[in-house]
């Protein structure tokens, strides 16, 4: 006689970007084992592999995994893993006031939210004629901001940095023209980010800066000084010890 089927629970929540509900399942056990081999290969390929692929499983809804935003992608990931532990994530912070007491905290899944900056903008002015256009990362980006492995010395991130600003340029165009970055390498397109000067490349830096994030704001106190501090977790590495 087999064994009785197991009901699995679904769950709806709305894409940041679009407004879209989608229909999910939490996390198997069958697919917890897919992500920590992967995560024990420390290989970002299949790493990437096999978040698309959990993402797929656990999302009923009709969507292109690989085309959502970085945050889209943050914001589902969180929940799925969620529910498949409970709606509260134990974790533990560092209090502000003396950057060394660490205290545990619960933090609320659903008091989490993708924070939408009012001055984010995907077209960047250049000097009045051209305009940059950028893209948000990719799935595979989202894997290596995520999940770090190994050393990394200052010019290795900064080597990446611009690997990442180069990956996330859409097109350059004027009233005339178009300039595509599907047409040119990556080569050339970290090549073309060198040209521009000081106050150009801000402006390209504030994309990342303001672009949409997970974000959850609360208050702490120190057990030692018994000072009240704000703490403030952004990004999805953040809500996982």
């Amino acid at each position: 006689m087999p064994l009785p089927k197991i009901a699995t629970p679904t769950y709806e929540l709305t894409l940041p970007s679009t407004g879209k509900k989608i229909k999910y399942r939490p996390f198997l056990v069958k697919e917890e084992k897919v992500l920590v081999l992967a995560l024990e290969s420390e290989n970002i390929k299949q790493i990437t592999n096999a978040v698309k692929a959990i993402l797929k499983d656990c999302i009923s809804t009709r969507i292109k995994v690989d085309t959502l935003p970085t945050f889209d992608i943050e914001y589902l990931f969180l929940n799925i893993r969620a529910k498949s532990v409970g709606e509260a994530l134990d974790l533990v912070v560092t209090c502000p006031d003396d950057n060394e007491t660490t205290v545990p905290v619960k933090v609320y899944i659903d008091e989490v939210e993708v924070l939408q900056d009012e001055d984010h903008t995907t077209d960047i002015n250049l000097d009045g004629n051209l305009t940059l256009r950028m893209k948000y990362p990719s799935l595979e980006q989202f894997i290596e901001n995520n999940f770090e492995f190994g050393e990394k010395n200052d010019s290795s991130i900064i080597e990446k940095s611009f690997d990442v600003i180069a990956s996330c340029i859409d097109m350059v165009f004027d009233k005339e023209d178009s300039w595509a970055a599907a047409d040119c390498t990556h080569k050339e397109l970290v090549e073309w980010l060198d040209t521009l000067n000081s106050s150009q490349f801000k402006e390209v830096e504030k994309f990342f800066e303001t672009m949409p994030k997970l974000t959850h704001t609360f208050k702490v106190t120190n057990p030692n000084t018994k000072v009240e501090s704000e703490v403030t977790l952004e990004g999805l590495s953040s809500f996982f010890d």
